[in-house]
């Protein structure tokens, strides 16, 4: 089996979904999806998955890129949500995804000395303890600190001498959340799974019984249109639950409101911290949260009824995030210090199914139910808990007696990078003398790659050229453009630049900078054209330009209009 995404493996897997009838097909690329496409595959079901634009473009590669536990919910005594949560944190960390997922300690500042400190102690005391009950009795991150002033300011010399009286560390973890997506597809195509990216369902076809009998897929890069048999198709299409449910007829399934969710990026040196912070607002909590060479800033959380392809942040969403952030910062940032945004959509499930005759299974953040007979949705959640969901969804659609025979076995399934990643990191150092790398560029290939670095950096030895940096963008290599074309599923420049190579939001410029470089490594690995190449460059520019006019404007319908100025590259049409 392969475990490459590539053109040949896309052409491959559309042939397979004309001709092949699947146990499950599952639509919807994003976390939910690809966790649902891995769980059925490796329970030994012949499994499909199709996306209609790139894998995680959607909210899946536009959260606040944590694994937690969800601390704020203790508030509001879901000790069952919480310690749900915390074992899957601790499932990724150790077994699942240990090269993806990282745990960080965050600074929760207290401004009273006595109720505060003691309530929260308590809170995230139960909070460490949920972890550890959950990581079966060991410890996974380390457990609360409590920190003076002085202490806290040791560890975050930026905040503001009245913003505190001191503080607790907690921990949660982080992970690059359209990585995890990429490599769960990957990992799923280990386990015989048929993938499709830029497959868009165009309608849900019954059989003579009225049961769904599978979808018609359209190709978005060639306009063919195929039709998939399946015995089991699963929606987890997220905020466009209704639009897919709509598709299959009937009076069933979920409702789902998008509210939207915005982040700011600013330079790692602009804040003076070792740690992260954790605060609660009026309206939700807010994240500073610190990676390899910038710090990210959110999140919002507003009703949207745009479009929902392209959600973006606008001046007014940009401001409220200055202003929360500078709250409790001593040296406040501008937006002169950002250098790069991004808004997504969060899939709010609604009270109710639309059809309550319908079998449904309801969870405290996710919900699954039949849309028609064949067919069930699953909404809701959260990136942490996408495992869980997955396992849920497939006992669902197969059944009690089918669940039973073919079980989950997600809990203890290293993604690809994770299985031996402990011994790839104790060789590192000779890597890195190998191909001349520094400490700081090898933990930022084994936090993306893990075990699977050396077979990385072997197409060096191949075109040393592709060991370089990026001369626009030195913290990534030219090599890694090349896994993304080669291994990893991108199909056009933009899927490069926003959810791999990820200059879209963390460079000033959204990678303009770095278009040409780029585009000429893609071009040789995909075999584009001069005038492809032409075409994929103007195509991203265009992108950019509307996504910075965007963030001018101070509304949401006026913000969605000027981003909506950029045609996409394929599929302007097609909603799922």
């Amino acid at each position: 089996m392969t475990t490459y995404l590539t053109p040949r493996q896309r052409d491959a897997a559309l042939t397979a979904l004309g001709e092949e009838e699947f146990d499950v097909l599952v639509i919807g690329g994003g976390v939910t999806g690809a966790g649902i496409a891995l769980d059925a595959a490796s329970r030994g079901l012949r499994t499909a998955v199709v996306e209609a634009q790139d894998w995680a473009s959607g909210t899946s590669s536009r959260s606040s890129r944590l694994v937690h536990g969800g601390l704020r919910y203790l508030y509001n005594l879901d000790f069952k949500l919480v310690a749900e949560a915390l074992s899957e944190r601790g499932a990724l960390l150790t077994r699942i995804a240990p090269h993806l997922v990282e745990a960080q300690p965050f600074l929760w500042p207290l401004k009273q000395r006595v109720i505060e400190r003691a309530y929260s102690a308590v809170g995230v005391g139960l909070y460490d303890a949920l972890a550890i009950a959950g990581a079966r009795f060991r410890k996974t991150v380390p457990v609360q600190k409590h920190l003076s002033k002085q202490g806290a300011k040791e560890r975050f010399p930026d905040i503001r001498d009245d913003a505190l009286i001191g503080a607790i560390e907690f921990y949660d973890a982080r992970v690059d959340d359209a990585r995890l997506v990429i490599t769960l597809i990957r990992t799923a195509l280990k386990y015989g799974a048929v993938a499709a990216s830029r497959t868009a369902v165009t309608s849900i076809p019954h059989d003579a019984s009225g049961r769904v009998s599978g979808a018609v897929v359209k190709d978005l890069e060639t306009g063919n249109e195929i039709t998939v048999r399946a015995k089991h198709v699963i929606n987890a299409t997220g905020v466009w639950t209704e639009e897919t449910q709509k598709l299959a007829g009937g009076s069933g399934g979920l409702k789902v409101l998008a509210s939207k969710g915005i982040h700011v990026v600013l330079p790692r040196e602009r804040i003076k911290a070792s740690t992260g912070m954790f605060l609660r607002t009026e309206k939700s909590v807010l994240f500073i949260i610190p990676w390899q060479h910038y710090w990210v800033i959110g999140t919002t959380d507003t009703a949207w009824h745009e479009q929902l392809k392209h959600p973006v942040p606008t001046a007014a969403d940009i401001d409220y995030v200055l202003e929360q952030a500078n709250s409790v910062l001593s040296d406040p940032i501008t937006r002169d210090d950002i250098i790069g945004t991004w808004a997504g959509l969060r899939p709010l499930l609604q009270p109710q199914v639309l059809d309550e005759s319908k079998s449904t299974k309801v969870s405290r953040e996710h919900t699954v139910t039949e849309v028609a007979p064949g067919m069930v949705a699953i909404a809701g959640g959260k990136l942490t808990t996408y495992r869980v969901m997955a396992a849920d969804a497939v006992d669902f659609a197969l059944g009690k007696a089918g669940a039973k025979r073919q079980p989950s076995i997600t809990q203890d399934l290293p993604l690809l990078g994770g299985d031996g990643f402990d011994a790839t990191r104790n060789q590192a150092k000779h890597l890195g003398t190998q191909y001349g790398l520094d400490d700081a560029m090898l933990q930022h290939l084994l936090g993306r790659y893990g075990s699977e670095l050396p077979e990385v950096l072997a197409a060096i030895d191949d075109d040393p050229s592709l060991g370089q940096p990026l001369a626009t963008a030195p913290q990534y290599l030219r090599v890694e453009v090349h896994r993304a074309c080669t291994a990893e599923g991108a199909l056009h420049l933009e899927d490069i630049l926003i959810s791999r190579v990820r200059l879209n939001s963390e460079a000033r410029d959204r990678g303009a900078s770095a278009v040409d470089e780029v585009a000429e490594i893609a071009a040789t690995a995909l075999g584009w054209d001069e005038d492809r190449t032409e075409q994929e460059k103007a195509n991203y520019r265009a992108r950019i330009t509307a996504e910075i006019a965007a963030e001018q404007e101070p509304s949401d319908d006026a913000a969605s209009e000027a981003r909506m100025q950029a045609d996409d590259i394929v599929g302007d049409d097609v909603l799922v």
